[in-house]
Formats: C-alpha cells, structure tokens, sequence
C-alpha cells in the first residue's frame, strides 16, 4: 500500500540524515497522498539507519493508523495539521538543525538579508507566537500545527515554506516530501548566513522589497524564466 510513497518518505528522511540535519532520531518527514487522504510517515524514535521502507506508518488525516506495525512519529498530529490547513503541500520535515534551532529558541524570524534567501523564502522566515500553558499540557503535538496555522494566517506558504517555532524548532513542507527536504537544508544554510550578517553588521537593514520581489519571482511567478522551463 502506497509503497512508492513509502520508499520517497524513507529516502526523505535519510537525506536528512546525510545533510547534517538530525541527530540522534531529532525530526521527521512525511508525504501525503491526496487521492486517498493517506499520510506517510515516519516511526517513532527508530534509529536511521535501521528503518526500512516497510517501517514507514500509514495514517489518515485523522490520525488513525491504516497500515504499518510500529507507531507514528510523536510528530504526526502536526504534520497532518499542516495538511488539513494546507491543501498545496505534499511533504512535510521537521527537524532541529542547528541555526534554525537557535532562531527558533531565541524567538526570533530570520530576516531576509539577500538573495540567496529570497529564492526560497518570500521574506522574513516568520516564528509563531509561543504556546501557552494550556496549548502546551493539552494536545501539545496537535497545538505545534495550529499555533503554525494561526502564523500563515496572513501568509501564503508556498511563498515561505518554512516557519520557526517558537522554543522550538523548524518546520519546512513542499509539493513533494524531497521539496520539504530542500527547503530544509535551505533554511539551515540561510539561518546560518543571517546568524553570521548579524554579527557583521548588528543593524544591518532587510533587503529591499524590488530585489526581494525579484528573486521570488524570476524563480516562482507566473513569468518565472529560472531553470529550464519544466524540462
């Protein structure tokens, strides 16, 4: 069932791995197949190098498990948050790189000096508000999606496939789950580049909108000429 998807979740989450984003088993990755409403996702807490394709668990958008003996990432109630608010998006990462960690715990979004970053994120990489107590002793996992969702509430997240949870960590998604991947190790290295500006430059300004406009849409808009075209 879904073994293609199956197979790109686990080589998902591997690339993860080689990239230097996780350690130890710190993050996930998902696909979703809209057809069924099926969500691929990765088990809780097995070591990398020891998953299979056939470890990868099935569940709906409910959460409820359709195939697969071990259970589901911890994570799972907030990547199908991310589905259910998010129809464009087919695969989801969440991860605790380190640059993006440490804007994430220091509540900060990682602003967009140049244009490395506006080919990928359209703008300031936002940090959602921090949970309360309440969002954090009840449905906790669940809550990480809405607190999420209540960010993007006056954003398009194709424009900025990545967010920073507050004291947290990093979410990215995309079209596909190997998208979510490359806006992963992305957001790390543009993480990076903002930590090191700041200390360079402490009051260095965020690019101006005719440049940043023009990365996003030399690579994104409707008149995009990046790349080849779709071939």
């Amino acid at each position: 069932m879904l073994d293609g998807l199956k197979i790109d979740v686990l080589s998902a989450n591997l690339a993860l791995v080689r990239e230097g984003l996780v350690l130890m088993t710190w993050g996930n990755a998902s696909a979703i197949d809209r057809a069924s409403g099926h969500v691929v996702i990765k088990p809780s807490g097995v070591a990398y190098d020891a998953m299979k394709a056939e470890d990868m668990v099935i569940v709906d958008l409910e959460g409820r498990k359709v195939a697969g003996s071990l259970n589901a990432s911890v994570d799972t109630p907030t990547h199908l948050a991310l589905y259910r608010a998010f129809p464009e998006i087919g695969g989801v990462v969440h991860t605790h790189s380190h640059y993006a960690t440490c804007w994430a715990q220091a509540c900060r979004s990682i602003p967009c000096f140049g244009t490395t970053h506006a080919d990928y994120f359209h703008g300031d990489v936002p940090v959602t508000d921090s949970m309360t107590a309440t969002e954090a002793r009840e449905d906790y996992e669940a809550n990480i999606g809405e607190v999420i969702i209540r960010c993007f509430r006056d954003r398009d997240p194709m424009r900025c496939p990545a967010v920073l949870v507050a004291n947290h960590a990093p979410f990215t998604w995309g079209k596909t789950v190997a998208a979510a991947v490359e806006n992963a190790f992305v957001l790390e290295e543009v993480a990076r580049m903002a930590m090191h500006t700041v200390a360079l430059s402490p009051d260095q300004p965020a690019i101006e909108d005719h440049l940043l406009d023009k990365h996003v849409l030399r690579k994104h808009g409707s008149s995009a000429y990046y790349g080849q075209g779709g071939v």
